[in-house]
């Protein structure tokens, strides 16, 4: 038996039949985390010894023939923005190189409550700033698809680690596509949730009201019993919403798909769009309906979230001083030099980057100029959305223009960087819930479809993605 090709369901009911152990299954994910991730680097931490614990108390729950909850005795991996009691949580950064996590997060009390296997941490772009998991102030993380190439970021640890095998799901934040890209990029089912749907609390913040905690997996089903755990209101995090049950009525032939044309302009690679564009004519083979729509502002919506994002970052990051936790360069007498030796040592390039547009862009006389502008740009692309949603039911268009990029093709440009992101982006700034799906590939590299519903409407996002899946089998 396989039981890395076991979905969550199948490893549910092989821990129940004890056809394998708990304590199995995690040894046999250690060690292949142990044979691969040295090339891949996907993990930051590993936290053996818990999860070898958390294990065996599964074994012993069903032992006693206690009724367990279907992530019981699951691998997962964490992306390292997102705090787990007693370990490391370093956001990629040297800043908070040796930070332990005082707390769980509301996701992580979650997961815990079902005795799901954290078995470690993995790699981001610092502070969940970047589209290739090359900012990490620990290394890269590379595409396990193509060693050569970026995983996509921010969230290219935790993608890999479930496209290697080295996890059955994981967790992920996405502030402009940081769970969409790499998920494409590494041929993974990735969800970011609309905002609201899951508490925040215990995400180190990048951009407040962008951040949305989020899962990997292997398949629709996997992905859609990760975020039933995960979702929900909590009241730690004010910003989070009740989420009601979808009586969701879901038949193919009733569903009508719009195409946004700004999607599909100069600029994309021809082979995405073919396999896009396929994967779409599909649906109308099964019995959709398809629409193309218009969404006019789309050309505004990344230089609209370059204003917002590091505006919200500079004033999240401010926490950040030398002082109250983390590094700290604190030989000095002068508050102020401990300050900025703190933090110009500690931060990286692309932090430091996007702190000093922030603050620049919040400065007296140019709030109304930048900031203001750019959220009121945020309101005519949220506009854009609910008309097209007035015509369809979901949206269709590729996560990303092209194919996974090589490792240091981008990072010296900063700004052919942040186009990455040209497809992601609006769906933050309307706080959409959106899916990516491996819908083919270009040689080994994976394709993924962008599928964009209505406000918390997951439900009908995955059904619309496991259609897919299930004419792929």
């Amino acid at each position: 038996m396989n039981l890395f090709e076991l979905t969550i369901s199948q490893i549910n009911q092989g821990l129940k039949k004890k056809e394998f152990s708990a304590l199995d299954l995690c040894q046999t994910y250690f060690k292949e985390i142990k044979d691969k991730d040295k090339k891949i680097s996907s993990f930051l931490s590993l936290s053996e010894s818990s999860a070898l614990s958390q294990a065996k108390e599964v074994d012993d729950l069903i032992k006693d023939n206690q009724e367990i909850g279907p992530l019981a005795g699951v691998p997962c991996a964490i992306k390292d923005n997102i705090l787990v009691q007693d370990i490391k949580c370093t956001a990629g950064s040297k800043i908070l190189e040796n930070y332990v996590a005082p707390y769980d997060a509301t996701v992580i009390k979650k997961l815990k409550k079902q005795k799901a296997i954290i078995v470690g941490k993995t790699n981001l772009d610092e502070f969940a700033m970047g589209s290739s998991t090359e900012n990490s102030a620990f290394g890269p993380t590379h595409n396990p698809n193509d060693l050569t190439r970026v995983p996509g970021g921010s969230s290219g640890g935790s993608a890999a680690a479930v496209a290697a095998n080295l996890s059955r799901y994981s967790l992920g934040s996405d502030t402009g596509g940081s769970i969409r890209l790499p998920a494409s990029f590494c041929g993974v089912v990735g969800l970011k949730p609309t905002y609201g749907a899951v508490s925040r609390y215990g995400l180190i913040a990048f951009a407040s009201s962008l951040d949305q905690i989020g899962p990997f997996a292997k398949t629709i089903e996997d992905c859609k019993i990760v975020f039933d755990a995960i979702k929900g209101e909590d009241e730690m995090d004010s910003t989070s919403a009740p989420l009601k049950n979808e009586n969701l009525n879901f038949n193919i032939e009733n569903l009508k798909i719009g195409v946004p044309k700004e999607y599909f302009v100069k600029g994309i690679d021809p082979e995405v769009e073919k396999i896009i564009k396929g994967a779409i004519k599909k649906y109308e083979e099964a019995g959709a309906k398809i629409e193309e729509v218009s969404l006019p502002n789309t050309e505004y919506a990344l230089p609209a979230y370059y204003i917002i994002s590091p505006s919200e970052a500079s004033a999240n990051l401010a926490r950040f001083d030398g002082i109250k936790y983390g590094y700290s360069e604190d030989k000095k007498n002068n508050l102020l030099d401990v300050y900025l030796d703190s933090r110009g040592k500690g931060f990286g390039p692309e932090v430091r980057r996007r702190i000093m547009i922030g603050t620049y862009a919040l400065s007296s006389g140019y709030y109304e100029a930048y900031y203001l502008r750019a959220e009121k740009v945020r309101n005519l692309i949220k506009n854009d959305f609910e008309k097209a949603f007035n015509k369809v039911d979901v949206l269709m268009a590729p996560v990303s223009p092209f194919l996974p990029f090589k490792i240091g093709e981008r990072i010296q440009d900063p700004l052919s960087m942040y186009l990455v992101d040209v497809y992601t982006v609006s769906i933050n700034l309307a706080g959409l819930p959106a899916l990516s799906l491996p819908v083919g590939k270009v040689g080994n590299l994976p394709v993924g479809l962008q599928i964009i519903g209505k406000p918390f409407q997951e439900d009908m996002i995955l059904e619309t993605g496991r259609v897919f899946e299930n004419n792929q089998k």
